[in-house]
């Protein structure tokens, strides 16, 4: 028997109900997993919201660690007692679950359960954002929206790390004092300055060469104003709704500029890419680079509160939640 949330229609948290389900022996090419830690991502509530159409009733949640109780026919490399994580599998808000061994990674020793359940998703978006969509070069001056938040977090220690000058924003002055302990180098109060404004004086009136902008509508305009001339817009979220239609005469007289919108599932897609991926991100948090701070913890039975939560970005880095 394992307990798992599921919503029978999308709307708002209250929809999640938690439920008592028989758990078959795993299927061909599947592991069980008995979860220890439930990792929380925006991504949850665009599900969960119907942003992101669901049919429903569905379960939810993308990312979970644990121990392998059970293997089935067909997997190779895993065993019974192996501790592993995964990301990108729905169903992860549960006590225990059934897992395609193919997104299934072993944790490395020296990393627990709770942060391979805290660190994969978001250190994985963080590693194909600056190593990949925009290749973060040494001296480059990088600006990157919602600093204080899980994956801003990860974001100012791995582009410190690289060389760049980080550049954060944020919102009020106890965020800030965050995001400048997290590797930002500048912290940009979105409720008390400029924007815009504060970029170009720490940048001589130059512009950055990349954002990273997780916000969407709310902060498009801006974002477009504080690149350089062949600057590259990653549109990489959408908390407040869905950025405009690009117009190429935009990009044209902002300076010959980019602008893409990428996804975690393309760029782990491939089991070489997921395992590489995965990869840098155990590296970086073993050779000490990034510390992954879980800041929120809540059974799994108070999901729909944690929700309220991210969705009010009343959270700072990442919040999981125990079977």
């Amino acid at each position: 028997m394992a307990r798992r949330i599921i919503m029978k229609q999308t709307g708002a948290p209250d929809v999640m109900q938690i439920e008592d389900v028989d758990l078959p022996p795993p299927g061909e090419s599947e592991v069980q997993i008995g979860q220890t830690a439930i990792g929380l991502n925006y991504m949850d509530i665009y599900q969960r919201s119907g942003y992101y159409p669901m049919e429903t009733p569905s379960p939810l949640g993308l990312e979970a660690a644990g121990e392998i109780t059970a293997v089935g026919p067909g997997v190779d490399g895993l065993a019974v007692g192996d501790h592993v994580v995964y990301g990108g599998v729905l169903g992860a808000y549960a006590s225990a679950r059934n897992a395609p061994a193919a997104r299934v990674i072993k944790i490395p020793e020296g990393i627990s359960d709770e942060t391979a359940a805290a660190a994969l998703m978001k250190g994985m978006t963080v590693e194909y954002l600056l190593e990949r969509t925009y290749k973060v070069q040494p001296g480059d001056k990088v600006l990157f929206f919602a600093a204080s938040g899980g994956v801003g977090q990860i974001a100012g220690q791995w582009g410190n790390h690289l060389g760049a000058e980080m550049i954060g924003v944020t919102s009020g002055a106890e965020n800030c004092a965050r995001a400048l302990e997290q590797g930002y180098t500048h912290a940009i109060d979105r409720k008390t300055e400029g924007i815009v404004a504060r970029v170009k004086e720490i940048t001589g009136g130059v512009g950055v060469p990349v954002v990273y902008d997780s916000v969407g509508k709310a902060t498009y305009e801006t974002s477009m104003a504080c690149l350089a001339t062949y600057g590259m817009f990653v549109s990489f979220g959408a908390t407040t709704g869905e950025a405009p239609a690009v117009k190429p005469s935009v990009l044209q007289h902002g300076g010959s500029l980019y602008f893409t919108r990428p996804t975690l599932a393309n760029y782990v897609g491939p089991r070489a890419d997921l395992e590489h991926s995965a990869g840098r991100v155990f590296e970086m948090i073993l050779g000490g680079h990034v510390r992954i701070n879980i800041n929120q913890r809540r059974p799994l039975a108070e999901v729909a509160a944690a929700h309220v939560d991210l969705e009010a970005g009343a959270t700072t880095g990442s919040t999981i939640l125990l079977p």
